[in-house]
């Protein structure tokens, strides 16, 4: 009729007579009588839950959640308050209980990840494990649920978030376009640069043309105006060299007449005579002339061969 109980440091053991807990601890071992007994065992060690459920996101589209769930029950009395971890003879299970808690624990889950999920769009949702994974944690640990069963949650880990087998595909198709698009976003992109780069060389080989063009309009135009500064400098020079030509000329036009202006009544003939007697052979011929100009008045002239003949030599 007596029973020997030896359990883990990791099991709690609960033992109730009469109504009342006679002895409890983790790793306990000692002999009790069965027949009054009644051993309540739950385990210490961290539990990993695994899950599986789908919800529909914001904009109406399956979303299948797989992922883990990690929990330890923190305090066995409160636990075995609220569920059955009572075990016969053979330290079995009397209930279904034990396997419950998980369940629990899934179900709180799944009401935090229907919560997020039915903000955000099918798109958004396969994106943000991470997120989920962070508030729904969150909310686990600070559910009164979890709190009144005595439980402490460990970890939850998100091992995929899958759409449907048709979305699936449209959602490919969809990120192939964006990506073929991207891409041809890009190709574009880098031939508008190339274009740009190209017009802005020949911009700035213009603006270079342009630039010596100016510069040597500039020589040029410098070159001209100093000619035709030098021009008008020579122009200059020229007309004072006229003017001076005909200064002097004037002057020298203005001394004769004084020289000639006392001389205007006097005869030719005078005048010969006062310059000394002049050429010979223009003597001749004046005085031939003056022959000429009187054989009125003369009678008879005989000139001999002699005389012609001295007045050739003298000539």
């Amino acid at each position: 009729m007596f029973s020997y109980l030896k359990v883990p440091p990791t099991t709690y053991v609960l033992h109730y007579s009469g109504g009342k807990v006679k002895r409890q601890g983790a790793g306990l071992s000692y002999f009790y009588f069965a027949p009054s007994a009644e051993i309540v065992l739950v385990p210490l060690t961290s539990t990993d839950v695994p899950f599986v459920f789908n919800e529909v996101t914001a904009d109406f589209q399956d979303a299948t959640i797989q992922g883990e769930l990690t929990y330890r029950i923190t305090d066995a009395k409160r636990v075995a308050e609220v569920l059955d971890y009572s075990v016969d003879s053979r330290q079995k299970y009397r209930s279904e209980d034990p396997t419950k808690l998980g369940d629990r624990l899934v179900n709180s889950a799944q009401i935090l990840a229907r919560s997020f999920t039915q903000k955000r769009p099918l798109a958004e949702v396969l994106i943000s494990s991470d997120l989920l994974v962070a508030e729904t944690l969150a909310g686990l640990q600070q559910s009164s649920t979890v709190e009144m069963l005595g439980i402490e949650v460990l970890a939850l880990s998100i091992l995929s978030i899958k759409p449907t087998p048709e979305m699936s595909k449209a959602l490919q198709a969809d990120a192939r376009e964006s990506l073929l698009r991207r891409a041809d976003e890009a190709i574009y992109t880098r031939r508008n640069a190339a274009v740009e780069q190209e017009r802005k060389i020949k911009e700035n080989e213009l603006n270079t043309e342009i630039a010596v063009q100016l510069k040597q309009r500039q020589v040029r135009e410098t070159q001209m105006a100093a000619e035709i500064a030098v021009e008008e400098q020579r122009a200059t020079l020229v007309d004072h060299k006229v003017e001076n030509e005909r200064k002097e000329a004037e002057a020298r036009a203005h001394g004769l007449r004084s020289m000639i202006e006392p001389l205007k009544g006097v005869d030719w003939k005078t005048l010969l005579a006062a310059g000394g007697g002049g050429d010979a052979k223009l003597n001749i011929a004046l005085a031939f002339r003056e022959l000429a100009e009187n054989a009125s008045k003369i009678g008879e002239l005989n000139v001999s061969p002699d005389l012609l003949n001295s007045l050739m030599k003298k000539a």
